[in-house]
């Protein structure tokens, strides 16, 4: 159970914001005022199981650590990055889930899979050994290994992109003046999906640039748009391991951010094909890895 807190859903937006009391000092005065935050709760997901005596039950998937909206989203891209579906025809329905009392929750969704597919199954095969929860910092914190989280991927197919630096540079000024929510709260990170052109075409805000990440995939997946092989990502923040790893299973070939990559990330996308960009902010690029990708 979550603690209960004194915030309240904000009138401006009460899926991702909340107001919150706050005492303010500046320039030694105190005063008494509330503050926009942004939302983090869980997101259970849960698929059917069947015992060994026949009887068919629900069981938890994953636990997600998300802020509300563009949920089903979120769950495609997050099951298909972490490599348990495999294509938009696995999965037949992602179904708004009921609690024990058999009333509705926000925080619950059942995933149906398409005939013959066994998510729990999968879950076993692919090195879980428990059901994990994700948090909003930590995109595999459920795997058991390194080498598990990189399991073979084929490489990505994005020879033909050339993106002109002038290009890259409108980038984030695009994903900042769509940050609806951040630009309220200053607590969500965002991923922006363009194309080669440097036109935004989706964006997705969240407490975990991860889960950003996996609503553009999982969008992309719900609408048979796989692989995304002539996409550019920006995320803001960092660039970590599992942002890079989810772009591969994307087949994104280009993925920028606005601050710096770990040396792990660099080291993922040399491996699977991608053009790193990192400091990408004003006219400035640090280039990474596969820089041919980058020219006028």
């Amino acid at each position: 159970m979550f603690p209960q807190t004194s915030a309240t859903r904000s009138q401006l937006d009460p899926l991702h914001q909340v107001s919150a009391p706050v005492e303010r000092w500046h320039n030694g005065e105190r005063s008494a005022t509330r503050d926009e935050l942004a939302v983090e709760e869980p997101l259970e997901l849960r698929t059917r199981s069947t015992s060994a005596q026949g009887a068919a039950s629900l069981e938890t998937l994953a636990v997600i650590l998300r802020t509300p909206g563009h949920d089903q989203e979120l769950a495609a891209g997050f099951l298909y990055s972490e490599g348990l579906l495999a294509s938009h025809d696995e999965l037949a329905e992602l179904r708004p889930g009921v609690d024990a009392d058999g009333l509705p929750s926000d925080n619950l969704l059942d995933v149906l899979p398409g005939s013959g597919v066994n998510l729990i199954q999968r879950i076993q095969e692919s090195g879980y050994t428990r059901r994990f929860a994700v948090n909003a910092s930590c995109g595999i914190c459920g795997k058991n290994t390194v080498e598990a989280a990189c399991a073979v991927l084929p490489p990505v197919h994005g020879d033909a992109v050339v993106v002109a630096p002038e290009t890259l540079y409108s980038l984030p000024e695009q994903l900042r003046a769509q940050q609806r929510v951040f630009a309220a709260t200053g607590g969500l990170h965002a991923a922006g999906l363009f194309d080669t052109a440097g036109h935004l075409l989706g964006l997705r805000e969240d407490i975990g640039r991860h889960n950003a990440v996996d609503k553009l995939v999982g969008r992309a997946l719900l609408d048979g748009a796989l692989p995304l092989a002539d996409r550019l990502l920006l995320v803001s923040g960092r660039l970590s391991f599992e942002i890079v790893l989810k772009a591969w299973t994307a087949g994104i070939p280009l993925v920028a951010a606005v601050s710096a990559p770990s040396s792990l990330a660099v080291d993922l996308a040399m491996a699977g094909g991608i053009t790193l960009v990192g400091f990408l902010r004003g006219e400035n690029a640090n280039v990474y890895t596969h820089p041919e990708r980058v020219r006028r």
